[in-house]
């Protein structure tokens, strides 16, 4: 599906504000990096948003990007060289998908769903440590856990959940049980969260490692709009 308009600029207030940069500062970049020295800051972040992009971090680190492409900044490599001498490691690329609207799945059976934190906490508890940690239930304040019944107990298999950025964007996530992946479980609990938070008034956004080939098919399957890329590292 493609974006309304209004919903690009929409999209860039939110991470402008997410950045600390001037509310118009993408709509007015006009294809040149928008840069933020921030002293203080504990990582380095690369964004690009729709044609335009923004590098936040200590003065250090903004020299040491001049001359660099934005395809360059945009390999998680690329800042892990320039931040070597000051601790640089973990995070990586992530690719950002965005919706304003998105087709309403309909499940083939009667659905449980749970609003619950200690059903998401199970859920988070058997699943691999790296899928825990790129999906963050714990930071995504509204969760929607599917639950399996089975010889009377409530198993969670799936949750698709959000939190609000900026009082903007729906920031969604989607965690699956291992064995009960690929029964399209976990596009299903994230159109349950997405229309939770469509209703709510918000717009889409969906991030994945570039890596991870599961999270970015559930995007495209749904409906999400690519519209850019975030590289960050840590500092320290």
């Amino acid at each position: 599906m493609t974006l309304e308009p209004g919903s690009v600029d929409i999209i860039q207030l939110a991470w402008a504000r997410r950045l600390g940069l001037d509310d118009g500062a993408f709509a007015a970049a006009a294809g040149e990096r928008i840069t933020r020295a921030d002293e203080s800051a504990r990582a380095v972040q690369f964004v690009r948003l729709f044609g335009n992009s923004a590098l936040v971090g200590p003065q250090w680190a903004l020299d040491a990007a001049v001359g660099l492409s934005d395809g360059e900044l945009a390999q998680h490599l690329t800042l892990l060289t320039i931040t070597r001498d000051h601790g640089g490691h973990g995070l990586g690329a992530a690719a950002l998908f965005f919706a304003d609207d998105l087709p309403l799945q309909q499940p083939s059976e009667e659905l449980t769903v749970s609003h619950g934190n200690p059903e998401a906490i199970e859920l988070e508890a058997a699943c691999p440590p790296d899928d825990v940690n790129e999906v963050g239930l714990s930071d995504l304040e509204h969760r929607f856990t599917i639950m399996h019944l089975e010889e009377g107990r409530r198993t969670p298999v799936a949750c698709g959940a959000y939190t609000e950025w900026e009082g903007i964007l729906a920031h969604m996530g989607v965690l699956v049980a291992p064995e009960w992946r690929r029964r399209g479980l976990g596009s299903l609990a994230a159109s349950i969260a997405a229309h939770e938070a469509l209703a709510s008034g918000l717009t889409l956004q969906w991030r994945s490692d570039v890596s991870n080939q599961g999270s970015l098919a559930i995007a495209r399957s749904l409906g999400f709009t690519a519209g850019g890329i975030q590289t960050s590292v840590l500092l320290g």
